[in-house]
């Protein structure tokens, strides 16, 4: 997967970066870093793209 290419990631995610990118320009960040942030954010939150179903719980070593 070629870098910055957002197709693995689901509609929600999208959306959410989308919200948290439009928070970011308001308080005055430029486009691209408030893009950068606001996909940083949605990676940290949910690991990073699409999840499968049974098997993809962080395990507890």
């Amino acid at each position: 997967m070629p870098r910055g290419d957002k197709s693995s990631y689901t509609d929600k995610q999208k959306r959410q970066a989308k919200h948290i990118e439009h928070s970011e320009e308001t308080s005055g960040k430029s486009k691209e870093t408030a893009e950068r942030i606001a996909w940083a954010t949605v990676n940290k939150q949910d690991g990073g793209g699409k999840k499968s179903g049974s098997g993809r719980a962080a395990s507890k070593h």
